[in-house]
């Protein structure tokens, strides 16, 4: 059943983006005052399931591109996002019933919303990955027959360009380019479905499932429970049924830079009772692979979240920092993100790693850490956005 997103939602939501994010995806933070701003001038959110959706809409999904380091110091203005959007139906020439995210991790979660308020227009509770991931092609539409193209991309300058490239990923490099010239940073509409094709092609319930996880944070620090313990018992009998802490330490060292549109490197932890036991985090914009003393503990499409270790607030790769403790924390993928198509898209082999795909429940990892005393002594904050 449908509903209109109340401020509490929006903020709950917004908190469960960014560890469904993986560390990518972009700062909610920065999407949810976009968003906020809509609410405060009277314009609403309405989420609605794919099941509510007339035969034969048309729905458009919505995004922004670019790697997350580039929107901490170039703030979002939203002017593109409508832009894309209204350039795509104008290349169609259909009217879109509602927009949909593309991903329901961080920033990107907040732009369709947004989008929503502005046009008026309800926005789909499902999505194309289930979390965040780099590249466009990495969706389950495209894995399950969806052209991703024509699609549109625009910038906050005006710029807009309809691209109708040969295949999926083409159609990534081609916006990924565009992107670079944009300054870093770009709307896109991409992946134009109909009903039936939404409702058999994308993850469902995700928008719902942000703003639950975020909620049971926001409850377990009121309540002074541990979180951690809180969010494995919430995604108990949802489609990521299974969450487990990985690790629990201090960031010792941390890589990261810019190339080709993206933010890539790495973090390493070390156990705060054992400094010698380390967990090293691989990242293109999200978290791909994360080994302990080198034996693989999670790998995508699993989700790698880094949570702070004493309030279980999300920490994006821009914000990792030497010092911080942070708890690592792992949650399954749906099935429809595990099927052969799938794993070859968007699992290891999709981002060039040797390792293979092991489901995170079948690796048997056990509650670890440096203990709850971390909470004690958590080095630098993460930022309080989590209210």
């Amino acid at each position: 059943m449908g509903y209109d997103l109340t401020q509490q939602d929006l903020h709950d939501l917004a908190e469960g983006a960014a560890v469904l994010g993986t560390g990518g995806g972009g700062d909610p933070y920065i999407g949810r005052l976009l968003v906020e701003r809509e609410l405060a001038a009277g314009r609403r959110v309405r989420v609605i399931g794919a099941d509510e959706l007339p035969e034969g809409a048309l729905v458009l999904p919505s995004s922004m591109m670019g790697a997350p380091t580039v929107f901490v110091e170039k703030l979002p203005s939203g002017g593109g996002n409508a832009a894309a959007f209204r350039a795509l139906e104008e290349h169609l020439g259909r009217t879109a019933y509602a927009v949909m995210p593309t991903e329901c991790g961080g920033l990107n979660s907040m732009i369709p919303l947004m989008l929503g308020a502005q046009l008026g227009l309800p926005v789909v509770d499902a999505d194309g990955m289930g979390r965040a991931f780099p590249e466009l092609q990495m969706q389950t539409f495209g894995v399950l027959g969806v052209s991703g193209s024509p699609m549109a991309i625009a910038s906050d300058h005006g710029d807009t360009c309809v691209i109708q490239a040969a295949g999926n990923k083409r159609m990534e490099q081609l916006a990924r380019a565009l992107t670079i010239q944009m300054g870093g940073a770009s709307y896109i509409s991409d992946y134009p479905m109909e009903t039936a094709e939404v409702r058999r092609t994308s993850v469902h319930g995700t928008l719902s499932l942000c703003r639950d996880i975020g909620r049971t944070l926001r409850r377990a620090r009121q309540e002074h429970a541990d979180p951690f313990a809180a969010l494995t018992a919430m995604l108990t009998g949802t489609i990521y049924s299974h969450g487990v802490v990985l690790f629990q330490g201090k960031v010792i060292d941390v890589e990261r830079r810019t190339i080709d549109g993206f933010a890539r490197g790495r973090a390493v932890l070390a156990a705060l009772d054992a400094p010698d036991d380390l967990l090293e985090i691989t990242f293109q914009n999200e978290h791909l692979v994360a080994r302990r003393d080198g034996r693989v503990v999670a790998i995508v499409p699993d989700l790698i979240c880094t949570l702070d270790t004493g309030t279980g607030a999300p920490v994006p790769t821009e914000s990792l920092a030497y010092g911080q403790r942070l708890t690592v924390y792992g949650i399954s993928t749906p099935a429809i993100m595990r099927t052969p198509g799938a794993l070859a898209c968007f699992g290891p082999a999709g981002f060039g790693l040797s390792d293979p795909y092991t489901p995170l429940e079948d690796l048997n990892l056990a509650a670890t850490g440096s203990g709850r005393q971390a909470s004690q002594d958590s080095g630098p904050p993460a930022p309080a956005r989590w209210a």
